[in-house]
Protein backbone atom coordinates (compact mmCIF):
# COMPACT_ATOMS: atom_id res chain seq x y z
CA UNK A 1 0.00 0.00 0.00
CA UNK A 2 1.43 3.37 -0.99
CA UNK A 3 1.89 5.88 1.83
CA UNK A 4 0.20 9.24 1.32
CA UNK A 5 2.23 12.23 2.49
CA UNK A 6 0.63 15.54 3.40
CA UNK A 7 2.63 18.76 3.40
CA UNK A 8 1.74 21.07 6.27
CA UNK A 9 1.91 24.79 5.48
CA UNK A 10 3.90 24.00 2.34
CA UNK A 11 4.89 27.05 0.35
CA UNK A 12 6.00 27.10 -3.30
CA UNK A 13 9.72 27.60 -3.68
CA UNK A 14 11.26 30.20 -5.95
CA UNK A 15 11.93 29.17 -9.53
CA UNK A 16 15.34 27.68 -10.26
CA UNK A 17 18.14 29.99 -11.27
CA UNK A 18 18.81 30.25 -14.97
CA UNK A 19 21.87 28.90 -16.76
CA UNK A 20 24.80 31.32 -16.89
CA UNK A 21 27.11 29.50 -19.32
CA UNK A 22 26.18 27.57 -22.48
CA UNK A 23 28.66 25.30 -24.29
CA UNK A 24 28.58 23.97 -27.86
CA UNK A 25 30.80 22.27 -30.43
CA UNK A 26 31.27 24.15 -33.70
CA UNK A 27 32.12 22.49 -37.01
CA UNK A 28 32.96 24.31 -40.25
CA UNK A 29 29.99 23.19 -42.33
CA UNK A 30 26.38 24.16 -42.89
CA UNK A 31 24.86 21.29 -40.91
CA UNK A 32 26.36 22.80 -37.75
CA UNK A 33 24.28 25.98 -38.02
CA UNK A 34 21.13 24.32 -36.61
CA UNK A 35 22.98 23.44 -33.42
CA UNK A 36 24.82 26.75 -33.30
CA UNK A 37 21.64 28.80 -33.71
CA UNK A 38 19.98 26.81 -30.92
CA UNK A 39 22.96 27.56 -28.66
CA UNK A 40 22.85 31.26 -29.56
CA UNK A 41 19.11 31.44 -28.88
CA UNK A 42 19.50 29.74 -25.50
CA UNK A 43 22.42 31.97 -24.49
CA UNK A 44 20.47 35.04 -25.52
CA UNK A 45 17.36 33.87 -23.63
CA UNK A 46 19.38 33.24 -20.45
CA UNK A 47 21.70 36.22 -20.90
CA UNK A 48 24.48 33.64 -20.65
CA UNK A 49 28.05 33.39 -21.86
CA UNK A 50 28.32 31.10 -24.91
CA UNK A 51 31.50 29.05 -25.15
CA UNK A 52 32.25 27.68 -28.60
CA UNK A 53 34.70 24.80 -28.96
CA UNK A 54 36.57 23.85 -32.11
CA UNK A 55 37.88 20.32 -31.56
CA UNK A 56 39.42 17.80 -33.90
CA UNK A 57 42.10 15.16 -33.61
CA UNK A 58 44.49 13.68 -36.17
CA UNK A 59 45.44 10.06 -35.65
CA UNK A 60 48.95 9.07 -36.81
CA UNK A 61 49.01 7.05 -40.03
CA UNK A 62 51.08 3.89 -39.75
CA UNK A 63 52.75 2.52 -42.89
CA UNK A 64 54.79 -0.60 -43.55
CA UNK A 65 57.20 -1.68 -46.29
CA UNK A 66 57.45 -5.14 -47.93
CA UNK A 67 60.01 -6.17 -45.29
CA UNK A 68 57.56 -5.58 -42.43
CA UNK A 69 59.03 -2.31 -41.14
CA UNK A 70 56.33 -0.13 -39.59
CA UNK A 71 56.60 3.63 -39.23
CA UNK A 72 54.70 6.89 -39.48
CA UNK A 73 53.88 8.75 -42.67
CA UNK A 74 55.21 12.13 -41.53
CA UNK A 75 54.22 13.99 -44.70
CA UNK A 76 50.64 12.74 -44.60
CA UNK A 77 50.44 13.51 -40.89
CA UNK A 78 51.62 17.08 -41.50
CA UNK A 79 49.01 17.55 -44.24
CA UNK A 80 46.23 16.22 -42.02
CA UNK A 81 47.27 18.45 -39.14
CA UNK A 82 47.29 21.51 -41.40
CA UNK A 83 43.80 20.56 -42.54
CA UNK A 84 42.68 20.18 -38.93
CA UNK A 85 44.01 23.62 -37.99
CA UNK A 86 42.27 25.13 -41.02
CA UNK A 87 38.99 23.42 -40.06
CA UNK A 88 39.17 24.84 -36.54
CA UNK A 89 39.85 28.34 -37.87
CA UNK A 90 36.84 28.09 -40.21
CA UNK A 91 34.74 26.88 -37.28
CA UNK A 92 35.85 29.92 -35.28
CA UNK A 93 34.90 32.24 -38.13
CA UNK A 94 31.46 30.61 -38.36
CA UNK A 95 31.03 30.96 -34.58
CA UNK A 96 31.86 34.66 -34.67
CA UNK A 97 29.56 35.23 -37.67
CA UNK A 98 26.55 33.73 -35.89
CA UNK A 99 26.95 35.12 -32.36
CA UNK A 100 26.45 38.86 -32.77
CA UNK A 101 25.01 40.40 -29.61
CA UNK A 102 25.89 37.42 -27.42
CA UNK A 103 28.78 37.27 -24.95
CA UNK A 104 31.18 34.62 -26.22
CA UNK A 105 34.41 32.77 -25.58
CA UNK A 106 36.28 30.46 -27.95
CA UNK A 107 38.45 27.41 -27.26
CA UNK A 108 40.41 25.35 -29.78
CA UNK A 109 41.34 21.84 -28.63
CA UNK A 110 43.41 19.13 -30.28
CA UNK A 111 41.32 16.13 -29.24
CA UNK A 112 38.23 14.14 -30.10
CA UNK A 113 35.19 16.45 -29.73
CA UNK A 114 33.23 14.42 -27.15
CA UNK A 115 35.98 14.17 -24.50
CA UNK A 116 37.11 17.72 -25.31
CA UNK A 117 33.64 19.14 -24.58
CA UNK A 118 33.30 16.93 -21.52
CA UNK A 119 36.39 18.59 -20.05
CA UNK A 120 35.28 22.12 -20.93
CA UNK A 121 31.90 21.33 -19.34
CA UNK A 122 33.51 22.13 -16.00
CA UNK A 123 33.05 25.79 -17.02
CA UNK A 124 29.44 25.45 -18.24
CA UNK A 125 25.92 24.81 -16.97
CA UNK A 126 24.47 23.19 -20.11
CA UNK A 127 25.71 21.84 -23.45
CA UNK A 128 23.91 22.28 -26.77
CA UNK A 129 24.49 19.44 -29.24
CA UNK A 130 23.08 18.43 -32.60
CA UNK A 131 20.68 15.52 -33.01
CA UNK A 132 22.11 13.22 -35.71
CA UNK A 133 24.27 11.38 -36.12
CA UNK A 134 24.25 9.36 -32.91
CA UNK A 135 26.96 7.13 -34.45
CA UNK A 136 29.20 9.49 -36.43
CA UNK A 137 31.49 8.06 -39.07
CA UNK A 138 34.49 10.01 -37.76
CA UNK A 139 34.58 10.55 -34.01
CA UNK A 140 37.81 12.49 -34.41
CA UNK A 141 35.77 15.37 -35.87
CA UNK A 142 32.12 14.77 -35.00
CA UNK A 143 30.31 14.54 -31.66
CA UNK A 144 28.69 11.30 -30.59
CA UNK A 145 25.76 12.86 -28.72
CA UNK A 146 25.06 9.94 -26.40
CA UNK A 147 28.74 9.60 -25.50
CA UNK A 148 28.84 13.32 -24.69
CA UNK A 149 25.87 13.00 -22.33
CA UNK A 150 27.47 10.11 -20.46
CA UNK A 151 30.90 11.77 -20.22
CA UNK A 152 30.07 15.38 -19.44
CA UNK A 153 28.11 15.35 -16.18
CA UNK A 154 26.00 18.21 -17.56
CA UNK A 155 22.53 18.41 -19.11
CA UNK A 156 22.69 18.28 -22.90
CA UNK A 157 20.09 20.10 -25.00
CA UNK A 158 19.85 18.33 -28.35
CA UNK A 159 18.62 20.34 -31.32
CA UNK A 160 16.27 18.60 -33.79
CA UNK A 161 17.27 17.70 -37.31
CA UNK A 162 15.46 20.66 -38.88
CA UNK A 163 15.89 24.29 -37.78
CA UNK A 164 13.50 25.19 -34.97
CA UNK A 165 13.20 27.77 -32.22
CA UNK A 166 12.90 26.38 -28.70
CA UNK A 167 9.93 27.89 -26.87
CA UNK A 168 9.52 25.23 -24.13
CA UNK A 169 6.03 26.47 -23.26
CA UNK A 170 4.78 22.88 -23.18
CA UNK A 171 7.17 20.14 -22.08
CA UNK A 172 6.97 16.37 -21.69
CA UNK A 173 9.10 14.76 -18.99
CA UNK A 174 9.87 11.07 -19.55
CA UNK A 175 9.81 9.44 -16.13
CA UNK A 176 11.56 6.23 -15.15
CA UNK A 177 12.08 5.78 -11.44
CA UNK A 178 15.86 5.95 -11.41
CA UNK A 179 18.81 8.26 -10.92
CA UNK A 180 19.00 9.43 -14.53
CA UNK A 181 15.41 10.69 -14.67
CA UNK A 182 15.75 12.44 -11.30
CA UNK A 183 18.90 14.14 -12.52
CA UNK A 184 17.22 15.21 -15.78
CA UNK A 185 14.24 16.79 -13.98
CA UNK A 186 16.52 18.72 -11.63
CA UNK A 187 18.74 19.85 -14.51
CA UNK A 188 15.74 21.02 -16.55
CA UNK A 189 14.25 23.25 -13.83
CA UNK A 190 15.31 26.53 -15.51
CA UNK A 191 13.09 25.61 -18.49
CA UNK A 192 10.34 23.81 -16.57
CA UNK A 193 9.87 26.80 -14.29
CA UNK A 194 8.90 29.05 -17.22
CA UNK A 195 6.70 26.52 -19.08
CA UNK A 196 2.95 26.93 -19.34
CA UNK A 197 2.37 23.19 -18.98
CA UNK A 198 4.59 20.25 -18.03
CA UNK A 199 3.40 16.66 -18.39
CA UNK A 200 5.18 13.87 -16.49
CA UNK A 201 4.80 10.58 -18.41
CA UNK A 202 5.76 7.10 -17.27
CA UNK A 203 5.38 4.23 -19.74
CA UNK A 204 4.68 1.12 -17.68
CA UNK A 205 3.78 -2.53 -18.03
CA UNK A 206 0.27 -3.86 -17.61
CA UNK A 207 -0.52 -4.23 -13.91
CA UNK A 208 1.89 -1.45 -12.88
CA UNK A 209 -0.43 1.44 -13.74
CA UNK A 210 -1.38 2.39 -10.18
CA UNK A 211 2.21 2.45 -8.95
CA UNK A 212 3.32 4.42 -12.03
CA UNK A 213 0.53 6.93 -11.46
CA UNK A 214 1.65 7.37 -7.86
CA UNK A 215 5.28 7.86 -8.88
CA UNK A 216 4.51 10.44 -11.54
CA UNK A 217 2.12 12.34 -9.26
CA UNK A 218 4.96 12.49 -6.72
CA UNK A 219 7.19 14.10 -9.34
CA UNK A 220 4.49 16.54 -10.41
CA UNK A 221 3.79 17.55 -6.81
CA UNK A 222 7.47 18.26 -6.20
CA UNK A 223 7.66 20.40 -9.34
CA UNK A 224 4.53 22.27 -8.27
CA UNK A 225 6.34 23.21 -5.06
CA UNK A 226 8.93 24.84 -7.33
CA UNK A 227 6.19 26.83 -9.04
CA UNK A 228 6.03 24.55 -12.10
CA UNK A 229 2.66 23.98 -13.78
CA UNK A 230 2.99 20.19 -13.77
CA UNK A 231 0.58 17.28 -14.10
CA UNK A 232 1.15 13.57 -14.62
CA UNK A 233 -0.02 10.45 -16.42
CA UNK A 234 0.90 6.77 -16.74
CA UNK A 235 0.61 4.96 -20.08
CA UNK A 236 0.56 1.17 -20.43
CA UNK A 237 2.75 0.02 -23.33
CA UNK A 238 5.60 -2.36 -24.11
CA UNK A 239 9.22 -1.41 -23.51
CA UNK A 240 9.95 -1.07 -27.22
CA UNK A 241 7.14 1.50 -27.57
CA UNK A 242 8.52 4.01 -25.05
CA UNK A 243 9.95 6.40 -27.64
CA UNK A 244 6.77 6.23 -29.73
CA UNK A 245 4.53 6.93 -26.70
CA UNK A 246 6.63 9.88 -25.55
CA UNK A 247 6.55 11.48 -28.99
CA UNK A 248 2.80 10.82 -29.27
CA UNK A 249 2.20 12.52 -25.91
CA UNK A 250 4.41 15.43 -26.99
CA UNK A 251 2.44 15.79 -30.23
CA UNK A 252 -0.87 15.79 -28.35
CA UNK A 253 0.39 18.42 -25.91
CA UNK A 254 2.05 20.53 -28.60
CA UNK A 255 5.38 20.19 -26.79
CA UNK A 256 8.61 21.15 -28.53
CA UNK A 257 10.78 19.66 -25.74
CA UNK A 258 11.13 16.24 -24.12
CA UNK A 259 13.18 15.92 -20.91
CA UNK A 260 14.60 12.46 -20.22
CA UNK A 261 17.35 10.55 -18.52
CA UNK A 262 20.02 8.99 -20.74
CA UNK A 263 20.53 5.33 -19.91
CA UNK A 264 23.82 3.76 -20.93
CA UNK A 265 27.17 2.42 -19.83
CA UNK A 266 30.65 1.70 -21.12
CA UNK A 267 31.76 -1.88 -21.66
CA UNK A 268 35.07 -2.74 -23.27
CA UNK A 269 35.38 0.81 -24.68
CA UNK A 270 32.00 0.50 -26.41
CA UNK A 271 29.03 2.59 -25.31
CA UNK A 272 25.85 0.59 -24.79
CA UNK A 273 22.51 2.40 -24.53
CA UNK A 274 18.95 1.56 -23.59
CA UNK A 275 16.34 1.24 -26.32
CA UNK A 276 14.38 4.34 -25.29
CA UNK A 277 17.57 6.43 -25.29
CA UNK A 278 18.41 5.29 -28.81
CA UNK A 279 14.84 5.85 -30.03
CA UNK A 280 14.80 9.45 -28.78
CA UNK A 281 18.25 10.28 -30.13
CA UNK A 282 18.01 8.55 -33.50
CA UNK A 283 16.42 11.42 -35.47
CA UNK A 284 14.77 13.90 -33.10
CA UNK A 285 12.01 16.05 -34.57
CA UNK A 286 11.83 18.21 -31.42
CA UNK A 287 14.31 19.37 -28.79
CA UNK A 288 15.54 16.90 -26.17
CA UNK A 289 17.13 17.68 -22.84
CA UNK A 290 18.97 14.63 -21.51
CA UNK A 291 21.08 13.96 -18.43
CA UNK A 292 22.93 10.96 -17.08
Amino acid sequence: MNAQLVDVDAKPQAAAATWKTVLTHVEPHEACTVRLQAAVDLARHCDALLIGVGAEMVEPLAISDPYGFAGWDAAALTTLREQMLADVERAKAMFLDHTSGVRTAWRAIDDRPAPALARVARAADIIVAGGPPIRPSDRNRTIDTAELILLSGRPVLIAPVKPAALEAKRVVVAWKDGREARRAVADALPLLATADEVLIVEVCNKGDGDDAAFRTSDVAANLQRHGVAARSTAVVASNDEVGYVLNKEADALGADLIVAGCYGRNRMSEWLFGGATLDLLAAPDRFLLMSH
